[in-house]
């Protein structure tokens, strides 16, 4: 149950409480009441017929000594009370004092005649006013007889009492009951989702997991774990992002050391006067050749932190698929022929797609040098495009055939082949890493390491993929995925 809807409840049986105590109190009163009001009423009524002989004396309704009234003393108990008055209203006694002090005292004469010859009910007596007359029938006095409901009195105190230890112990019955709820559903998981809290600031893990209720704080739990996930994966990233860093600085500053020192040494050496200006045009060469080679990695190096950080680093445009592919297949032909490389080159695309043609180039012209480089002469490359409703070309190797086909599902793929010495499987899984290269390519000058790791991302932000697989001494097929 919600805590919203628990506390209105609670709040409403509360205030509800005291009504229902004060209803069940009336209707154990009224029925009561109706019970004895009959036979009461009937005792009074005897009581007061039999009194009536005693009380219609006229020779009591006139002043005289106390002494004369003892007989109507006597007539009287601790729940019976007699009052005698004369016809102008004079007291001339009470049961209620013996000592005779109010006697002779005046009482309204409207009041005294009010509810005369009536049996009347009050909450605690019962009372009748009766009419003396003389010998002559002249009006003489007035006697009132009063019987006290001691019985029912005494019966409603005690319900009353009843009542109100009942109603205090369903009070106390409640508030236990209320502070048991709201520790169980508000205390308690509020303090573990504290404890929580603190251990998670701290570092440590905590004792027991949050409950997951369907309350509020079953769903601040949940929010509290979303956030704690979130917190973490944002954490796993920064490290990872700061290792990456880390790796990036000290492969990029090994791979800057060795061109550097070619740099610096053959700098030297064209300070020599003595060398021959063939030689001197060798030595700009080679200079010229790490310069380039640097120039590259501070590219590289530019883009890969470029497209770390720029969500928006795309310009998605829609493009012609058949005119776009043809375009971006060509220009490879001089740099296949330089090493008697036979290209393979197969466009099987839709008509239309929306990609970033800008970062598209980029990415094949990074993969194909890069390939090319890796290529023997005399040896094969492949470049295709192929949409998933068009087969795949016959030159990808067989056994990478079956796979590729069922992973390029629903979208079309860049296959880039080159036969070669291919990739040993331990290398495949670091191969996108950025600045990862084997250890015969390092300090070479043969490329950055950064080539794949932008593939990679270029591809990602097209929400794309890309895979790589290979065979010792055979070659490597790299395929990139968009959607279509």
């Amino acid at each position: 149950m919600k805590i919203k809807n628990w506390l209105m409840i609670s709040h409403f049986l509360v205030m509800l409480l005291p009504m229902v105590a004060i209803y069940l109190l009336y209707l154990s009163l009224n029925n009561y009441d109706e019970k004895q009001d009959l036979k009461e009423y009937l005792e009074f009524q005897e009581i007061a017929m039999d009194l009536e002989s005693e009380l219609k004396d006229p020779s009591l309704y006139h002043v005289q000594p106390r002494e004369n009234y003892e007989q109507v003393f006597h007539l009287a108990d601790d729940h019976l009370k007699i009052d005698l008055y004369r016809y102008d209203g004079v007291q001339l006694f009470s049961t209620l004092d013996p000592s005779g002090t109010a006697q002779l005292s005046r009482t309204n004469v409207e009041h005294l005649f009010k509810n005369l010859n009536e049996y009347e009910k009050n909450p605690r007596t019962y009372s009748t006013k009766q009419l003396v007359f003389d010998d002559q029938d002249s009006p003489i006095g007035v006697y009132e007889i009063t019987q006290s409901r001691h019985a029912w009195v005494e019966t409603s105190n005690k319900r009353t009492i009843i009542m109100v230890g009942l109603s205090g112990a369903f009070f106390l019955a409640l508030y236990i009951m209320v502070v048991f709820a709201i520790n169980r559903k508000l205390n308690r998981p509020l303090h573990r989702l504290q404890n929580h809290m603190k251990a998670f600031a701290a570092g440590k893990k905590p004792h027991e997991p949050l409950p997951q209720s369907k309350d509020e704080i079953g769903v601040l739990n949940h929010h509290f774990e979303q956030m704690k996930a979130h917190i973490m994966e944002t954490r796993h990233a920064l490290a990872r992002q700061q290792r990456e860093k880390e790796y990036m600085v000290a492969s990029l500053s090994h791979d800057l050391k060795t061109p550097l020192t070619v740099i610096r040494t053959y700098a030297e050496a064209l300070e020599n006067h003595d060398l021959a200006e063939e030689e001197r045009e060798e030595y700009k060469k080679v200079l010229m050749d790490k310069l380039d080679y640097m120039k590259q990695l501070i590219n590289d190096l530019a883009i890969f932190t470029a497209l770390q950080s720029d969500e928006n680093f795309l310009n998605i445009v829609q493009v012609n698929g058949n005119e776009f592919f043809e375009m971006l297949f060509s220009g490879y032909d001089e740099a296949c022929s330089n090493k008697n490389i036979q290209p393979n080159i197969d466009v099987r695309v839709r008509n239309a797609y929306m990609l970033d043609p800008k970062q598209m180039i980029r990415l094949v012209d990074n993969l194909m040098d890069n390939s090319i480089r890796y290529t023997p002469e005399n040896h094969n490359i492949g470049l295709a495009g192929v949409a998933s409703n068009q087969p795949l070309p016959d030159w990808v190797f067989p056994e990478f055939t079956e796979e590729i086909d069922t992973w390029r599902n629903d979208g079309t793929v860049i296959l880039i082949q080159n036969e070669g010495k291919g990739i040993k499987p331990s290398q495949l899984e670091k191969i996108f890493h950025p600045f990862y290269q084997d250890d015969a390519s390092r300090g070479k000058g043969a490329t950055s390491g950064l080539v794949l790791s932008i593939a990679k991302m270029i591809i990602e932000k097209h929400e794309g993929k890309i895979k790589m697989k290979s065979t010792e001494n055979k070659g490597t097929v790299l395929a990139c995925w968009f959607k279509e």
